[in-house]
């Protein structure tokens, strides 16, 4: 089988398409053929080292994958050869053939397409529980989503709008507001990029109040971090949540003092450890997002599709933020 691999710290220049011996399974794992592999920002860094696991080398990054099982190992009776699965592995996943353990894959729907199975557990799972779970977003609540266009973002748009909220969606162009619009976003807010001096910080904090008007926003989405995440805790509203869910801005250091004055919560949101944790309320979650799938209400948007040879340009894509939506690397007969 191939396999794309990181073989020494660097960037998305150094990985090496690679001939491997196709794998077999152990006592309670499936080998999955995979069919598609989601490219998420965690796959940016763990090849250069920069992320909060480091596997040992050579590995493949990818941490997204749709496929087919092809082998059970011993004691395997929760699946069946040629089912359907998503598996959220965390690395491995740009190959043709992956080792992935029975109980981390979920089945899905033959209705849904490889590609879109590949971009939909990790954006839309993490989405969910931080919107549902962790601040009990409420019909009619103001939600301000940050680094909107992304996938995780896409993803709390949609969700938003399910949920009955108002949603404003903060992006870095016209064109990504646009985008954000096209997807249920109720309105949209471009702000310029940092670093920012005191002066940029409080004309951002002031941008972000204009875009959710003078009760603030009930919840705040923040997978970006950085400067924009303490601009954005300034349009809260009172007793407001905001959801920390990722810094590629940097990791930001906010004033408690405006907790204290808006009597509002920041709220840590770690979507892998509540699943692994709570193993019953995951599921039930994930039934709830292929039943919105299943009523029209969430799609995931793929802007790109990528061969497994080219898998590198889709991690370089995203490391510089020009991605809108999903980019999926497609393998076999999902090609």
């Amino acid at each position: 089988m191939k396999a794309l691999l990181s073989t020494a710290p660097g960037g998305p220049e150094t990985l090496v398409l690679t001939d491997l011996p196709d794998p077999t399974p152990g006592k309670g794992e499936v080998v999955v053929a995979v069919r598609a592999c989601g490219i998420n920002y965690p796959d940016t860094l763990i090849i250069e080292d920069k992320y909060q696991f480091r596997p040992e080398r050579p590995f493949a990054p990818g941490g997204e994958i749709a496929g087919a099982v092809e082998a059970l190992g011993e004691g395997v009776t929760s699946l069946s050869v040629g089912q359907r699965v998503i598996a959220v592995p965390g690395w491995g996943g740009l190959a043709e053939k992956m080792v992935v353990r029975a109980e981390a894959c979920v089945p899905f729907p033959d209705s849904v397409p490889f590609d879109e199975a590949a971009a939909f557990l990790l954006t839309y799972a993490t989405s969910h529980h931080a919107l549902k779970d962790r601040a009990k977003l409420a019909a009619g609540e103001t939600l301000l989503v940050l680094g909107a266009a992304g996938g995780v973002g896409l993803a709390a748009i949609e969700l938003g709008k399910a949920m009955g909220a108002r949603v404003i969606a903060a992006v870095s162009s016209e064109e990504k507001a646009e985008f954000c619009k096209a997807h249920g976003a109720d309105a949209a807010v471009v702000y310029p990029r940092g670093p920012f001096d005191d002066a940029g910080r409080k004309a951002l904090g002031a941008l972000f109040k204009e875009a959710v008007g003078p009760n603030g926003a009930d919840v705040i989405y923040d997978p970006v971090g950085g400067d924009y995440s303490e601009a954005a805790l300034r349009a809260i509203a009172w007793e407001g949540r905001h959801l920390v869910v990722g810094f590629p801005a940097g990791i930001p250091k906010l004033p408690l003092n405006l907790t204290l004055l808006k009597a509002c919560q920041v709220v840590g949101v770690f979507w892998g450890a509540f699943a692994a944790r709570e193993p019953k309320r995951h599921a039930a979650n994930v039934r709830e997002l292929f039943a919105l799938y299943a009523a029209g209400k969430i799609k995931p948007e793929i802007s790109e599709r990528f061969p497994l040879a080219r898998a590198g340009e889709a991690i370089a894509r995203l490391a510089r933020r020009e991605a809108l939506g999903k980019l999926v690397v497609t393998l076999g007969e999902a090609q």
